[in-house]
């Protein structure tokens, strides 16, 4: 499924318009949380193990977290970076509309 428009707005979000009609709202602190980096995947693989994890600060930007910058990867990704730093997720289409909070299956 391709993205038929993307909208970001750098404080709150990412709104993605489908091929298939249907628009996906992404708030910025959700995608930095689904990254799908390797350091953001074994992080939830650790808090899912132990709820108690404390949470990396490394990064930690002052003001809230918002975009910074964002690249389409090819035809079938976007890559975001955020204001703590954080750049190495690259979310393809497929990823973000597994994610997609209206489908209540992210976290």
């Amino acid at each position: 499924m391709q993205p038929r428009n993307l909208d970001l707005d750098r404080d709150k979000g990412l709104t993605v318009e489908w091929e298939d009609g249907v628009t996906s709202f992404y708030p910025i602190a959700l995608l930095r949380r689904m990254s799908p980096s390797a350091e953001q995947r074994e992080l939830r693989k650790e808090i899912k193990r132990n709820p108690l994890t404390v949470l990396p600060t490394a990064g930690a930007s002052q003001g809230p977290l918002r975009a910074t910058n964002a690249e389409l990867v090819g035809n079938y990704a976007i890559r975001i970076t955020f204001s703590d730093g954080h750049r190495t997720g690259i979310f393809s289409w497929d990823y973000l509309r597994k994610i997609d909070p209206a489908q209540s299956n992210a976290g």
